[in-house]
């Protein structure tokens, strides 16, 4: 079990800022969360497994409010969410199991390395891509690597599902309510996987400040997307994720 008597506010108010600040780019993208709050916590030191699983666990309501939005907002296609969430759950569970088998000092530099070609993946893209809408073609496999990957690096789903099915010119409104509405079910399957693993004392003040943190700025995200361009953003968002990679495969490797 977890003892709340044992956390003071110092021990949370980081993981606040984190959550805070990730789910404000989350919810100006529609991606990211995952990234950058797995991508800070395992360059502090967390063990990647513990990393994921606090993750995951506070994006399972951070997603929940998302989903419930897009899904009022009409912003939902249900054929192509079946298609991307049950082979994503598929995945997700898998990489849960193969992270909390492998010892933490070894997955931390290559989850490190995958996050930071993750963020230069959505780097090249916020500078290259321009959208041309079509019925995309490569959904299932697309939804299978996104879960598996999430699960066992800490993130990603937002940045690989959505940006490939906009490359494959599915639209942009549709395609990210989707996409974030079919999240929800992924984050609770491998959250449910991590916590059958690791424990629920595993999760400790870090998953409640990144709750806490990503449920404040969750109604903060529309106006952001509103001040600041969606191109702008990502590219912020590349060049931080790189530079917080880099360091952590330094401090991994030192």
């Amino acid at each position: 079990m977890i003892d709340f008597s044992s956390f003071s506010l110092a021990d949370v108010l980081p993981f606040i800022a984190i959550g805070f600040a990730a789910q404000i780019v989350d919810g100006a993208l529609g991606m990211a969360f995952g990234l950058i709050s797995s991508t800070l916590l395992i360059s502090i030191g967390v063990p990647p497994a513990i990393a994921s699983a606090r993750v995951h666990v506070a994006e399972c309501f951070t997603t929940a409010a998302s989903g419930i939005s897009h899904i009022l907002h009409r912003n939902v296609d249900w054929k192509l969410l079946a298609r991307i969430a049950i082979p994503g759950v598929i995945g997700g569970v898998l990489g849960a199991y193969v992270l909390t088998n492998v010892p933490a000092e070894t997955a931390r530099p290559f989850v490190l390395a995958y996050l930071a070609l993750v963020a230069v993946y959505l780097l090249w893209r916020s500078l290259r891509h321009v959208h041309v809408e079509r019925a995309p073609k490569i959904v299932e496999p697309l939804g299978l690597a996104g879960g598996f990957l999430d699960a066992a690096g800490g993130g990603g789903w937002g940045p690989i599902v959505t940006s490939n099915l906009l490359v494959q010119g599915a639209h942009p409104r549709k395609v990210v309510g989707t996409v974030n509405t079919a999240e929800f079910f992924l984050t609770l399957s491998i959250s449910l996987s991590f916590l059958f693993n690791l424990g629920i004392g595993s999760l400790g003040a870090p998953t409640i400040g990144l709750l806490a943190g990503g449920l404040l700025a969750a109604p903060l995200g529309a106006r952001v997307v509103r001040h600041v361009p969606a191109r702008g953003l990502l590219v912020m968002v590349g060049i931080v994720l790189i530079a917080t990679s880099l360091y952590g495969i330094y401090r991994a490797i030192a």
